[in-house]
């Protein structure tokens, strides 16, 4: 991934603390010393994963904006069997405590990139959710920082570290079903209106309001804004193909074999429902890369049928197929389908080992490369995840000014089209600045 311009580019000051940290001998039998910060659903979710591997980690702090979240947290370590853990109500506290070896990221989307950084700077090793950055240029920042601090982070892309998706790629690779030409990532999801939610004059009590915003504009608060909903407007989130969708855009990514590409265009629109969401509930994207190779990509939250041979389960159909000059292989949660020939008959199929998205795995992935000191052993580094969520900002980068963009990876910028280039970036409301 490329580096930032020279005008943008920050001189990182590691002192002794962080070099130590950098250079720490683990011991056989230590234990990794980890704070949860943001303690939502997903950030509870982390909590059972990682008080699954005792032997690993030790849980000592949880962290969240929310005096309740704060306690549920706590109250659920302890239910997992672990002793209370310390109580944080502002991210810096958790990086400025010397106890802690590392943190895992649970925020919303807009925060990822910032608690990176700072947890980088301050010695931490990061486990940081999906999707790896907000926009593009967090995603190239916080590689550099990585790079400088010399921390182990891994995004939540659990893909990475399942058996069945990996074996699924290495076969894709040996030519399974011959050259690869098509890609297809599906994110039909079912979401059902938000509705609407007045502006309150005061966010409710125990709820740090401004530290939530973090690097957004000031807004007054609304429950939407708040508990979940965050995904679907542009402050903060950045829809359904920056949240369920980029777990298949980084599949078609990584089946594929590629990176950046050199078009892209995304068409859609929010269908149907008259309510406060501002993301698109459903999005047409298509990445063309030059070398006859494309990814298509869509989002539909709205009610829809299967794509086959991937089967809808419930309300959704999820995952990806990949179309060769000899066949296609479809794959998801469940497990992978290969079919061959003009006829495409089925010719070899996959199950998923032990439970279904499991991020167990991923995490234990993590927590042994933070003993290792080596970022290459990570299934999902950040250089990973900052490519496959740049797919997701390109996309909505096209969708939002309604143009097809040609993109110069080696200049992290557009050509030719100066509004596009504005929303690589956004303006940081300080101090929350990346």
């Amino acid at each position: 991934m490329s580096s930032p311009s020279p005008s943008r580019s920050r001189r990182f000051f590691l002192g002794a603390a962080t070099a130590l940290a950098a250079g720490r001998v683990w011991g056989a039998n230590e234990r990794v010393n980890l704070v949860q910060v943001g303690l939502g659903g997903r950030g509870r979710d982390h909590v059972n994963n990682y008080a699954s591997l005792p032997n690993l980690v030790n849980i000592v702090g949880v962290c969240d904006v929310n005096q309740a979240a704060r306690e549920r947290g706590q109250q659920l370590v302890i239910k997992a069997g672990g002793p209370k853990p310390r109580e944080y109500d502002n991210m810096k506290k958790v990086f400025a405590d010397k106890e802690v070896d590392a943190v895992s990221m649970a925020t919303p989307n807009h925060w990822h990139a910032l608690g990176t950084i700072w947890a980088c700077q301050a010695g931490k090793d990061v486990y940081v959710e999906k999707p790896a950055s907000y926009n593009l240029y967090e995603g190239v920042r916080m590689v550099e920082v990585a790079r400088k601090t010399g921390r182990m982070v891994q995004v939540g892309s659990q893909s990475r570290t399942t058996p069945h998706k990996i074996r699924a790629m290495q076969m894709l690779r040996e030519g399974v079903i011959g050259k690869i030409y098509l890609a297809k990532g599906f994110c039909y999801k079912r979401r059902k209106s938000i509705g609407r939610a007045p502006e309150l004059p005061a966010p409710p009590p125990g709820v740090d309001w401004d530290q939530f915003l973090g690097p957004a504009p000031m807004r007054k608060f609304t429950e939407l804004r708040f508990a979940y909903n965050w995904h679907w407007f542009w402050d903060t989130g950045n829809g359904d193909i920056g949240n369920q969708g980029v777990h298949e855009m980084d599949i078609a990514r990584w089946g594929m074999g590629v990176d950046w590409p050199r078009h892209v265009v995304c068409t859609g629109g929010k269908f149907v429902y008259d309510d406060d969401q501002e993301t698109p509930n459903t999005q047409s994207a298509t990445f063309d890369y030059g070398s006859g190779q494309q990814i298509q990509f869509e989002v539909r939250g709205l009610p829809t049928g299967p794509e086959w041979p991937l089967k809808k389960r419930g309300a959704n159909t999820i995952g990806n197929i990949f179309y060769g000059s000899e066949g296609i292989l479809a794959i998801d949660a469940n497990g992978y389908e290969i079919y061959k020939g003009e006829e495409l008959v089925l010719s070899e199929e996959g199950k998923p080992q032990g439970r279904i998205w499991d991020t167990a795995p991923h995490m234990e992935n993590f927590l042994k490369a933070v003993k290792s000191r080596n970022y290459k052993e990570l299934s999902a580094e950040i250089e990973i995840g900052a490519i496959s969520a740049g797919l997701c900002h390109l996309a909505n980068i096209s969708y939002r000014t309604g143009k097809k963009l040609e993109f110069d990876s080696a200049r992290m910028k557009f050509v030719n089209a100066p509004d596009a280039d504005k929303l690589i970036t956004r303006d940081y409301r300080k101090p929350y600045v990346v």
